[in-house]
């Protein structure tokens, strides 16, 4: 292969190194990721995964080929944005019995967000007894996350269909965010009633979690030809 003139190397060579700086980023990246993901080491995990975008960011200055910053950071947050969601809401459904999470989201309950206090645990299914919760529940923990992972992956692999997929779950999050928050207002008298924090806690906690609306209007405007087959 011919040498470029910029950089010396022939184009096998370029793409090999391309590959191995965005490899070394990702790792820092998937680990930071991962640990922000699980709530409590979420401090640890922000320094890991600062540093995989700055690995990214040299790289894409010294003129190697790997991904664009921005979707790396999309792609990224979609699947801390579901990984957080999930976690918390799996172990209201599945481990609502256990010790650790009878006292963390009662607690939570008591804070903020009361549908996790009123009358926990007395449904046949166990977990928060608020209205319409388990709904929501169920339909994001086995549906919508799972999709918005998957796609959010293949996008970061700069695949045209975890780009139209991730546009989809986007989109899916959207109507998540108003389902929710008119769930939340509709029975406003059950879940602020008593809460240390009372509605303005309750926002401080989830306007986080708005990651599909800053994600839209690039989805809908980034150049499509950038992601392959």
């Amino acid at each position: 292969m011919k040498a470029s003139p910029t950089t010396g190397l022939t184009y096998d060579e370029h793409d090999e190194d391309s590959r191995r700086a965005q490899r070394r980023a990702d790792y820092w990246l998937i680990v930071g990721t991962a640990l922000m993901g699980t709530f409590v080491l979420g401090l640890i995990g922000l320094p890991i995964f600062l540093r995989g975008l700055y690995l990214q960011r040299r790289a894409q200055q010294e003129g190697l080929s790997v991904r664009p910053i921005m979707v790396t950071l999309i792609g990224y947050l979609v699947i801390l944005d579901a990984f957080l969601n999930s976690i918390g809401w799996v172990m209201d459904v599945l481990a609502n019995h256990t010790l650790i999470d009878r006292v963390f989201f009662t607690a939570w309950g008591n804070l903020v967000d009361n549908g996790y206090f009123w009358h926990y645990n007395e449904l046949w299914i166990g977990g928060s007894s608020a209205p319409g919760e388990k709904g929501w529940e169920i339909a994001c923990i086995f549906v919508v996350f799972p999709m918005r992972i998957a796609a959010a992956i293949a996008f970061l692999q700069m695949k045209r269909w975890g780009h139209q997929w991730l546009t989809v779950t986007c989109w899916f999050g959207v109507v998540i965010w108003v389902g929710y928050i008119v769930n939340m207002t509709m029975y406003g008298d059950i879940r602020f009633q008593g809460t240390v924090l009372p509605v303005i806690g309750w926002w401080l906690y989830d306007i986080f979690y708005i990651t599909p609306f800053l994600a839209i209007p690039y989805l809908h405007t980034v150049n499509r030809e950038i992601f392959s087959d």
